[in-house]
């Protein structure tokens, strides 16, 4: 019993000291001046573009993301193929690569004097250092989340189902919506909150491709860095919270729709 109670104790330490602790801080700076400091500071036309623009990013990541994640765990779960072992370890390669090398493959690709970057300029295409590329670097970052949750889950339930209604004369996008898709949705689910997640807070990627526009290419992430830099720090730590409480919301919905889920 007493060696349950210790490794509970520095279980909860080690997470407190590592991450409520200074969670905290910023929460208990971020207000130290009073809400209207905060207030202010989070309502600047700077951070509210800075806000809208963070929410782009993930109102265009996450789907693509949930699409392409579930489609390639199809074809990884049910299909056999040459190169699916190669498919399967490029998955992973944004948990391997660092965002920053990220940022930097994609200005070879996209940019002036990349890969394709000339014809993009001839055509009136602009990607880095604007939103598309800010957007194809968020993308990259958290491509692999949705396919990592729902591969194992896909193997569990196996195909007996999804057999029984073929047999049955479903068609291959019936049985996926009636039978694969309600199978695997807390998968996907736990998918899109870790992508979900991943887009709030990417830095290193966006950095690299944003240009860092205040006003235009400056998602919250690299507005915390601008206004620390500048010594702001009551900008900095405001909207700092702003990414905490967005990403504690994303967490939240999760929760709340697990009981009813349950229920029903």
């Amino acid at each position: 019993m007493g060696g349950r109670l210790a490794l509970r104790g520095i279980a909860i330490g080690y997470l407190g000291l590592l991450l409520a602790l200074p969670v905290g801080l910023v929460f208990y700076r971020a207000f130290e001046d009073g809400f209207s400091a905060f207030w202010n500071a989070v309502t600047t036309p700077e951070a509210m573009h800075a806000f809208w623009l963070t929410c782009v990013m993930v109102l265009v990541s996450v789907p693509l993301n949930t699409l392409f994640g579930v489609l390639c765990a199809l074809v990884l779960v049910r299909q056999e193929f040459r190169g699916k072992a190669a498919l399967n370890a490029a998955i992973d390669l944004p948990f391997a690569v660092s965002p920053v090398v990220i940022g930097l493959a994609l200005i070879l690709v996209y940019g002036r004097e990349g890969w394709i970057g000339d014809w993009l300029s001839e055509n009136g295409i602009r990607v880095i250092f604007s939103p598309v590329g800010m957007v194809l670097a968020t993308i990259f970052v958290s491509l692999p989340f949705v396919v990592r949750e729902v591969v194992p889950v896909l193997r569990e339930i196996g195909t007996q189902q999804e057999q029984a209604a073929a047999t049955l004369g479903a068609s291959p996008l019936q049985t996926f919506l009636r039978i694969t898709l309600p199978a695997i949705r807390w998968g996907v689910a736990y998918g899109v909150v870790l992508t979900t997640a991943r887009a709030l807070g990417e830095f290193g990627a966006i950095s690299v491709v944003s240009g860092k526009l205040s006003g235009r290419t400056e998602t919250l992430t690299l507005f915390v860095e601008n206004r620390f830099e500048r010594f702001d720090l009551t900008g900095a730590y405001a909207a700092s919270v702003v990414l905490a409480l967005l990403a504690l919301a994303t967490l939240l919905s999760m929760n709340l729709l697990r009981p009813k889920e349950k229920k029903a």
